[in-house]
């Protein structure tokens, strides 16, 4: 694996000392209507600070996913107020919108995505063409350096790993110099090496870079990358750790799964 060497990093900074690359407020998510109403979030209320790596856990069914579409402009809360910066996602149109996730966020999930008949420098530039943004050259040239990228610019996705692609969605959410990544279970098509390099990477990103990276995951190891864990039960955010290990992890995940676990925290 190729390290990752960015200028002005942040990561060293105290968190309080920066800024909220995203954040909700009393944010709530109800699905469908009447007595089968779903509450998906429930009075959200949580900042991501710009040069933290933090990764969002909880139960299937927590709100994890739900809060990451709702922060990215994915979909629209039924009430409460959603950011990124200072920029309120509700007062946006659809256009705004589509706008903001072209030239301010960049995303990596679970599935790749690439297009089978481009080759991984096309595919990297791909969002930048569709929004009619030039590349920057020497920008591009650092992000596939340091991905470990060079040598397989002409190749087609077919011809690499499954660790190679997820390199290659990490370049292509990279090229527009994103104010923010949120990446939806990144190495959950990875075998346990492959997912190792992609999540070091990562945070490489954060810590040489000053990249914000917000990760949705089920992997308790995974977790352990990133300098926060968020973790949400039944909708509403139940607790948090800094500098997270294996075994924390473990230990709330089991207290949440339990019945009545994560109300009786």
């Amino acid at each position: 694996m190729t390290s990752a060497h960015f200028p002005h990093g942040t990561a060293h900074q105290p968190p309080h000392a920066l800024p909220a690359a995203a954040s909700a407020v009393d944010l709530t998510k109800v699905y469908g209507g009447g007595a089968r109403d779903v509450t998906a979030l429930d009075r959200v209320t949580v900042s991501f600070h710009r040069g933290q790596f933090t990764a969002i856990m909880g139960p299937s069914g927590s709100g994890k996913s739900t809060l990451m579409q709702c922060l990215a402009g994915l979909d629209s809360p039924t009430s409460g107020s959603a950011r990124i910066g200072d920029l309120e996602l509700s007062r946006l149109s659809d256009r705004q919108l589509t706008r903001l996730r072209r030239e301010r966020i960049g995303f990596i999930f679970q599935a790749f995505h690439l297009l089978p008949t481009l080759t991984v420098a096309e595919n990297i530039t791909l969002p930048l063409g569709i929004a009619g943004r030039r590349p920057d050259p020497q920008w591009l040239d650092q992000v596939v350096t340091a991905l470990g990228l060079r040598d397989r610019l002409t190749h087609r996705p077919g011809q690499l790993s499954g660790g190679q692609q997820q390199r290659v969605a990490c370049a292509r959410a990279l090229a527009g110099r994103p104010e923010i990544i949120f990446a939806d279970e990144p190495t959950g098509n990875l075998d346990t090496r492959s997912g190792a390099e992609v999540l070091s990477l990562l945070g490489q990103l954060v810590r040489q870079m000053g990249q914000t990276i917000v990760m949705v995951t089920h992997d308790p190891v995974a977790a352990t990358y990133a300098d926060r864990v968020v973790f949400l039960a039944d909708g509403s955010i139940v607790d948090e750790i800094r500098q997270p290990d294996a075994d924390q992890v473990l230990e709330c995940m089991k207290r949440f799964d339990r019945p009545g676990g994560a109300r009786g925290h």
